[in-house]
């Protein structure tokens, strides 16, 4: 075979990819059936098998969604084509050969309503080529597609859990079981990665029997094991969803029958509707049904759904700050305003200390301790980083390798504003540097290459121990943790004040806010 030409023969037919700049890449490759007409909401059927080779140059169809407004610092999908037929692949790699290099499977993210695997800094398997890793990206059924409970309320006729866009990760995770040894990847060693949404479906499958042994490590990127919905609260949102379309649980035909649009439509109205009631970011996340999920993440994963499982996880240290800075009423709020909003969000007993132990800690380290930075840092700490610190014991205790990091460089744009932002670091860890939002000179590369390096160590050996960043050291009883900077360094228990204020929650789930 001639070096450059790209053609792999699967379990389901033949592909043709291209080679580029060292890297072979397939795109739009399909790993489950269609979930149009009557497959959709149902779990992920095997993918129908082709004649002939189908090429692999493009993306195939995002997950419908709606299209966010262009910031300038997040993903922009608005010029991907958009079809329920959307589960669809991505693959990256230095060789079509025997190898058998480590696989590393992104997930990503979006507040399980926006994304694809089709993100920009994805595009030229820099990780891929880097790392010498097999690099995948996975499509998943988003909103009320992939998480939309109908099972109760429509008494079994579309047994949808609300777990199919989870269903779908699995789906794409036996693909790569199947098939990846053609594309120079190891079967038998899976990372599983993601950022956000993507980082809490990781948490998830860390839990869900489906994948049990699926994959060998897990890299958690602002996102843990905290996010999903009761039974109950999933009940209660279809049942608006449905009174949003005028329907009822025994309309099984004509909840079959809905447009794309509509279902978008109705999506949008619930989520406007709960974010003004609950201060929720989305009503759409995994399900604790009681049979794909069968119980919280953080309870099956404390009784050893993956005690074999190696984690690396952590958080920026600003993942809310460009959300609060968005919202004027949370830049302008008071004092009276902030305890309001966090008695919704907490036990109201906690928050007198909570909001002290706050205010305390910001003034130690002279930052601004206005009560929209108090409620900024207690929000990043409630849905990202306290969940993240106790999966990372978790583990630790279960005696498997467990690595915290925390992602401390700060976007230079709008003069630093941004802080080190929810998602900031994604171009780094691909490669993908800018001078606006990431910068992009010789010791910004450097801490990218600690991000790439580490990663990819990761994969290959269960540690993120590498040339570049020097020994990391497992969590341990000394909160051992990576601060990402432009010095970067191991910290023994950062931030320790606001860790411990947490010490009297009991962490189940949380709704994303």
């Amino acid at each position: 075979m001639s070096v450059k030409q790209a053609l792999v023969n699967t379990k389901s037919g033949k592909l043709e990819g291209k080679f580029h700049e060292g890297v072979y890449s397939f795109k739009g490759v399909p790993y489950a059936s269609p979930p149009v007409g009557n497959l959709r909401w149902l779990p992920p059927r095997p993918v129908n098998p082709w004649d002939g080779i189908r090429p692999a140059n493009q993306y195939g169809a995002i997950a419908p969604q709606a299209i966010m407004p262009s910031t300038g610092f997040a993903p922009d999908f608005s010029g991907q084509p958009q079809n329920e037929d959307c589960l669809f692949l991505n693959v990256w790699t230095p060789g079509l050969d025997d190898a058998r290099r480590p696989v590393m499977l992104w997930i990503h993210g979006g507040a399980f309503i926006i994304g694809s695997g089709s993100e920009a800094f994805l595009d030229s398997g820099y990780l891929a080529r880097r790392g010498n890793i097999v690099l995948v990206s996975i499509n998943y059924r988003l909103g009320a597609f992939g998480f939309l409970n109908l099972k109760e309320l429509t008494a079994g006729k579309i047994p949808s859990t609300g777990n199919e866009g989870i269903l779908d990760q699995v789906a794409a995770l036996d693909w790569v079981h199947a098939n990846i040894a053609g594309f120079g990847g190891d079967p038998d060693n899976i990372t599983i990665f993601g950022f956000s949404a993507g980082g809490m479906s990781v948490g998830t499958l860390l839990a869900l029997p489906a994948a049990r042994a699926k994959f060998r490590k897990a890299i958690n990127r602002s996102g843990a094991a905290n996010i999903v919905s009761t039974l109950e609260s999933a009940v209660s949102v279809s049942k608006q969803f449905l009174s949003i379309l005028g329907l009822r649980g025994n309309d099984v035909d004509a909840l079959r029958s809905l447009t794309t649009a509509q279902i978008l439509d109705t999506q949008a109205a619930l989520s406007a509707r709960l974010r003004e009631s609950e201060y929720r970011a989305t009503p759409f996340q995994p399900v604790v049904d009681g049979t794909v999920l069968p119980d919280f993440p953080m309870n099956l994963i404390k009784q050893g759904s993956a005690r074999d499982v190696p984690i690396l996880a952590g958080n920026t240290i600003d993942e809310m700050k460009a959300m609060s800075a968005m919202d004027p009423a949370v830049r302008n709020l008071d004092e009276p305003g902030l305890l309001a909003r966090l008695n919704k969000m907490l036990p109201p007993h906690l928050v007198p200390g909570m909001v002290a132990a706050y205010r305390q800690a910001l003034r130690s380290r002279s930052s601004p301790a206005t009560p929209a930075d108090i409620l900024g840092s207690i929000n990043t700490d409630q849905m990202f980083r306290i969940p993240t610190v106790r999966l990372v014991e978790t583990q630790r205790d279960h005696g498997v390798p467990a690595y915290n990091y925390l992602f401390a460089y700060k976007s230079p744009a709008m003069g630093g504003a941004l802080g080190a932002m929810h998602g900031l670091d994604n171009p780094l860890l691909f490669g993908q540097l800018d001078e606006q939002f990431t910068g992009n000179n010789p010791i910004v590369r450097t801490l990218a290459e600690k991000l790439q390096d580490s990663s990819v160590a990761f994969a290959y050996t269960g540690s993120p121990s590498c040339k570049t960043i020097g020994n990391w050291p497992v969590y341990g009883n000394d909160r051992c943790t990576m601060i990402f900077d432009l010095q970067t360094r191991i910290e023994n228990a950062p931030f320790e004040a606001e860790r411990r204020a947490w010490d009297d929650y009991q962490l189940v789930s949380n709704p994303p806010r």
